[in-house]
């Protein structure tokens, strides 16, 4: 009788320490949340590079200058170009001038017209 009445209490032991586990994350969770989240009473300022325009505010999307942006703006406003790809686009327009149109991004190697395409409305001249 003994031995049964030693394993209902290993288990509730047990039971008990995960429980408290589970309830020690989810309260790491949550205040690994809320310092992520802005609260809602507070405004918050928008960090943008100044050769990113907000001219495209109305439809919820900015635009990246691709005669002035620099590698790190290009790569993290354009969907599929990283930092190498930026850095190609940048030292492109080093070495032939400005861009005088959207499409002339194809001359980049490693820009595609799919890439061209799918980032269109976020690139400006």
């Amino acid at each position: 009788m003994q031995l049964s009445e030693n394993k209902a209490i290993t288990r509730f032991t047990v039971i008990r320490q995960l429980l408290l586990a589970a309830a020690l994350f989810g309260l790491i969770g949550n205040s690994a949340i809320a310092t992520e989240k802005p609260s809602l009473g507070q405004p918050q300022a928008a960090a943008v590079s100044p050769k990113v325009s907000l001219e495209a505010q109305s439809e919820g999307e900015a635009k990246v200058s691709i005669n002035q942006a620099d590698a790190e703006a290009l790569a993290s406003m354009l969907n599929g170009v990283g930092l190498k790809k930026a850095e190609a686009i940048v030292r492109y327009r080093e070495q032939n001038g400005p861009f005088s149109e959207i499409d002339q991004l194809q001359e980049v190697p490693g820009i595609g017209p799919s890439l061209v395409e799918r980032n269109r409305d976020r690139l400006k001249m």
